[in-house]
């Protein structure tokens, strides 16, 4: 009798460690435990997301690792590779910029494939100069990743028109609809109970990190007009972040501010319409499971809204316009019985986000890249690549688009690098802004292959090999590292290191 397969062994990699990703990755890895594999998640302490991997019975590796790129980046590349070759994962998956930065600026362990999943494309948070030096990051690293996951359709087009050649897969954001359904009059006058609400006042939610990416700033300078015409109106910002002492400076009566919940069912649940003014997202998660609770939806015309904000499901409007939320707001304040309406044709809408269908398309694709399963069609990447609105300069070389998902990409952008050879983006990223909505940590927010990498990363590297050879033949390395079996920078040890055992928490069932 043939020996049964190995159950399949996936390392998520993450940085942030909260907000929508921290879900997401948390649904993902308990999904992909129930199916028998063997996961686990790096991400950095804090969050909620080791709170969520522990509940899953899923192990948590502490990769102590900033939100922004910086002169840290190389270390804490090499530290992410010996977590990899300590783990021995069948596929690695990288989710947000910053992760996706510090899993492919080094050559991974031979034979470990890597998904790469944006979560909102490193550019959309920068200015300036560093927008450009991100955009030809993201054109070179994608030879570097063997599948492209995108969340949402938005997302996939941003990435092609950018001109990054690479095995783009769409693979939606869902929500759960046992746990988000929708909630009718009863439903919402017990959660106003439950959170101390009054029963008839109009009430706008939004909820999501307080900071520059969700815009709150454009919703607080909203609300004087809202309250205006209907002067008995509630705000409840809710969540936590870098902006929340300066947003509750600027508070105007009427508005709450509430922190982060882990459970938004209640605060879904008791608004007449929730409020995504975000300046740029992936596929919001906090927008589907608006959807699925029925509530009506006003938010920006931007990728990844404007694609869950059908026509008759709520409001679109421009980004950073103050007086344009407020008429859609205010609309759906002062006449209930519109979002009414809108919120019954949001739910039958949320039919199309099912969570089931979405973790299993990425269970699917995990498997395909790590050689375990035939190819995932994915018809709706390959008519976007087809359309002519994206234009001839990128659907050039579309084979090396790779939409099926045979094969990896080949090459780079204009004048690209050989592998392993030059500079990747040397001195970029000292200017406003940075990858997933941080500031810069001062410094050069990119490293150089080669030269840095050994440099900045192991203090040795020898040669153009630099980190990637120095680590390989164990030279340079700090004292204490997995290698060793130590502690990567003070971490738990990892299975298998000496020591192991303090890995948290043990790979048990729920």
């Amino acid at each position: 009798m043939a020996e049964a397969a190995a159950p399949l062994r996936v390392l998520h990699v993450s940085q942030p460690n909260a907000g929508g990703v921290a879900v997401y990755v948390g649904q993902a890895v308990a999904d992909q435990r129930r199916r028998g594999w063997d996961v686990a998640v790096a991400c950095p302490p804090g969050g909620d997301l080791p709170a969520r991997c522990a509940a899953a019975g899923v192990p948590w590796f502490n990769w102590d690792a900033r939100r922004a790129p910086g002169p840290g980046t190389p270390l804490e590349a090499l530290r992410l590779r010996r977590l990899i070759r300590s783990f021995r994962p069948d596929v690695v998956h990288l989710h947000s910029a910053k992760a996706g930065l510090a899993g492919r600026l080094l050559r991974r362990p031979a034979g470990v494939p890597a998904l790469f999943q944006p979560h909102g494309w490193s550019w959309l948070a920068a200015t300036g100069r560093q927008d450009a030096v991100s955009r030809l990051w993201e054109r070179f690293a994608a030879r570097r990743a063997d599948a492209l996951v995108c969340v949402g359709e938005g997302e996939l087009r941003a990435g092609m028109r950018a001109g990054i050649r690479g095995p783009f897969r769409l693979v939606r954001n869902g929500v759960d609809r046992r746990r988000f359904g929708p909630a009718g009059a009863s439903a919402r006058l017990a959660a106003r109970t439950r959170l101390g609400l009054p029963a008839a006042a109009p009430l706008a939610v939004c909820v999501g990190r307080l900071t520059r990416q969700k815009a709150q700033d454009v919703l607080v300078a909203a609300w004087p007009a809202v309250t205006a015409r209907c002067p008995s109106a509630l705000l409840a910002i809710v969540g936590d972040g870098e902006d929340r002492d300066a947003l509750r400076r600027r508070a105007e009566p009427g508005v709450r501010f509430v922190p982060a919940v882990r459970d938004p069912r209640d605060w879904l649940a008791a608004a007449n319409v929730v409020v995504l003014p975000s300046r740029w997202e992936g596929l919001p998660l906090t927008a589907l499971e608006a959807l699925a609770t029925g509530r009506s939806l006003v938010g920006t015309d931007i990728p990844g809204i404007a694609e869950v904000v059908r026509p008759g499901l709520g409001a679109l409007v421009p980004v950073d316009d103050p007086a344009a939320l407020a008429d859609a707001m205010a609309a759906r304040l002062l006449f209930p019985g519109v979002a009414e309406r809108e919120g019954r044709a949001a739910a039958d809408a949320a039919a199309d986000y099912d969570l089931a269908e979405t973790v299993a398309l990425l269970a699917a694709l995990t498997g395909e890249v790590a050689g375990r399963g035939g190819p995932v069609p994915d018809g709706v990447a390959r008519e976007l690549a087809d359309a002519d609105d994206l234009g001839a300069d990128v659907l050039a070389g579309s084979e090396a688009l790779a939409m099926s998902g045979a094969g990896r990409a080949g090459g780079g952008f204009a004048g690209g690098f050989a592998s392993g050879a030059g500079p990747v983006l040397a001195g970029a990223g000292t200017g406003a802004g940075a990858l997933d909505g941080g500031g810069p940590d001062g410094g050069s927010a990119f490293a150089t292959e080669g030269a840095a990498d050994g440099g900045a990363g192991a203090g040795a590297g020898g040669g153009g090999g630099g980190a990637d050879a120095g680590a390989d033949a164990g030279a340079g390395e700090p004292a204490g590292g997995v290698d060793g079996g130590g502690a990567i920078g003070g971490v738990a040890p990892l299975p298998g290191a000496a020591g192991d055992g303090a890995a948290t928490p043990p790979n048990s069932s729920r």
